[in-house]
């Protein structure tokens, strides 16, 4: 399954082009097909407020994909409002890449689950880019 959505940049945000957004979630394995030289996010839904915490396991192999930054949009202005974290990338040259986004739920510091409730709410989303 492809999923593709264009959406544009909120306000505060260091990238003005998201490019092609891909939305994933913990869990899920979402398979992107791009062509080189294309931008492109993945998207996953964010609450910090809650205990969200993603990050890029590791940047994909450089050849065909590479990373930009991550971004942020709050759905709302009131504290605890949800919202998406962005990973921004380029597709390079043809050629496959897994890119792993780990939400580490209430973690702290160390990126390491606390306890049994947070070892249980994290996870992975799993994205398997190919660039054609």
């Amino acid at each position: 399954m492809v999923a593709l959505l264009v959406a544009g940049c909120g306000g505060g945000s260091a990238v003005n082009d998201f490019g092609t957004v891909v939305k994933g979630s913990k869990g899920e394995t979402v398979r992107v097909e791009l062509r080189p030289g294309q931008r492109f996010s993945l998207a996953v839904a964010d609450n910090p407020s809650v205990g969200d915490s993603w990050s890029l396991v590791e940047a994909p192999d450089a050849k065909v994909a590479s990373y930009i930054s991550k971004e942020r949009e709050s759905e709302g202005d009131a504290p605890g409002s949800g919202g998406t974290a962005y990973f921004v990338f380029n597709s390079k040259r043809p050629g496959t890449a897994e890119i792993r986004l780990f939400n580490c739920w209430r973690c702290g510091q160390d990126r390491t689950p606390k306890d049994e409730e947070s070892r249980r709410q994290s996870g992975e989303a799993i994205f398997a880019v190919t660039v054609r």
